[in-house]
Parts: structure tokens; sequence; C-alpha cells
């Protein structure tokens, strides 16, 4: 049974409609990838879905709750291997990372596919994410500790990074809540959506100059948060969620 706890049960609540709602945006893939979330208090724990749950029939109660050894402490079913090594080490890398949402979303995938695949600071949206990416080559699927490892040295070499392209893979998105993860996850997607199209008329992308990208990203960040956690409570009004 689920944790009374207050924290735990908001938690709980706002990472199941994560799920619903990624797969309700197309961001879900089969039942992998994977999202995470930090559970206040002393002991390292955090919450997770479980392997072999579609994400549209996600619920609060579902979701496991795991120490940092990936067992399971609370819930039934089992977490899948990857999903152990990429969050668990991914939290700890950066501690600002309360919330980690792991994808193979495929517009944004789809700039991992080619070579010298970036987001391109050719759109307002995109300039969102100046300062704030990181790419990653491919190491294998993360089976064992040591591709969650790699990624998470990555993540501590690069603290500012909250988007990491990881490359003939997927995304992974790193923030402080689940609201604002959530946010990012869903612009980042209209973002290299936007880039793809452009890039499909066969005309070069017109890239913004770097003074307008750093104004408008410092714009973005202002509002950021604010607009993180209306976006996402909209989402969930008007979904019933």
């Amino acid at each position: 049974m689920p944790s009374a706890d207050p924290s735990s049960t908001s938690l709980r609540r706002d990472l199941a409609a994560a799920f619903r709602l990624a797969e309700k945006f197309g961001y879900s893939e089969g039942i992998c990838n994977h999202f995470s979330v930090v559970v206040p208090g002393k002991d390292e724990r955090y919450l997770i879905n479980p392997y072999g749950l579609h994400w549209s029939e996600m619920g609060p109660d579902n979701l496991l709750m795991i120490d940092g050894d990936g067992q399971v402490v609370e819930g039934d079913g089992e977490v899948e291997a990857t999903a152990r090594h990429i969050h668990v080490q991914g939290h700890r890398a950066n501690p600002r990372h309360q919330c980690i949402l792991h994808v193979h979303m495929p517009w944004a995938t789809s700039l991992t596919m080619v070579k010298g695949g970036r987001l391109e600071m050719a759109h307002q949206t995109a300039a969102r994410y100046y300062g704030r990416i990181a790419y990653h080559s491919f190491g294998g699927i993360a089976l064992d500790e040591t591709e969650g490892q790699r990624i998470a040295e990555a993540q501590k070499s690069n603290p500012n990074a909250d988007v990491f392209f990881l490359a003939h893979h997927g995304i992974s998105i790193g923030g402080p809540s689940i609201a604002f993860a959530f946010d990012d996850l869903y612009y980042l997607e209209r973002a290299c959506k936007q880039q793809v199209l452009a890039m499909s008329t066969g005309l070069p992308l017109e890239i913004m100059a770097d003074d307008q990208v750093a104004d408008t990203a410092r714009q973005y960040m202002q509002l950021i948060d604010f607009q993180a956690q209306k976006h996402f409570a909209a989402l969930v009004r008007i979904n019933g969620l």
C-alpha cells in the first residue's frame, strides 16, 4: 500500500498524471522508459514506475518506492534494470534534479540519430534550452551500472545541463519538480518537431544571433517555474487527472 505521508501522496498523484499525459502526447514507447521523483526525508527514496505497466493505466497506487540500491521498499512489482541504473545515478549526480524523465519521444530522438544532430537556436522555443543541454555518445542499453554511471558522470561534469540528448537512444530531462520537468519535456518535443519540419524543406536554418538567444533564454528563465506549474495544473485539470 502507498504511504500515507502527504508529500508522498502528492508526488504519487503528480507523477502518475505525468505518465498519463506523456502517453496522451505520444512520448511513450511500449512499456519502456521511466520517470522518477525524489521522496523527501532522511532516507534515500524514489518513486518510479513498475516494469510492465502501460503508461495509460498508471495510477498513484501503481508507483513503486525504491531505495538507493534500487530495491523496492513499497509497492508491488519490479523496476526495470535500465530504470534503476539511469535514475538513481542521475538523481545523485545532480541534487537539483528532483524529477528525472527518460523517454524515446520521436521528434527529439530523431535528432539523436543524425550526424551532428543538435537542437539549433533557430526558434524562440529552442532558446529556453540555451546553455541547458548536454550531448552524450552511445554506450549501449543500460542493463548494468556501468552505463548509468557513465551518464551520471557526464551530468556531474555539466551541472548546468537539464536536458540530455543520448546518441542513438533518447532523451533524459531533470528538473526541480515534476511540473518543471514535464514542461521542459513538452516544449522540447515541440522545439525538435519545429526544427525537423524546417529542415525537411531542404532550406538552411536561420540561426538566431547569440545575443538574441541569450536574451530570450533570460526572459524564459524569469517565468519558467511559474509557467510550468500553471501549465501542468491546466493539463491535469482538462484531462480529468
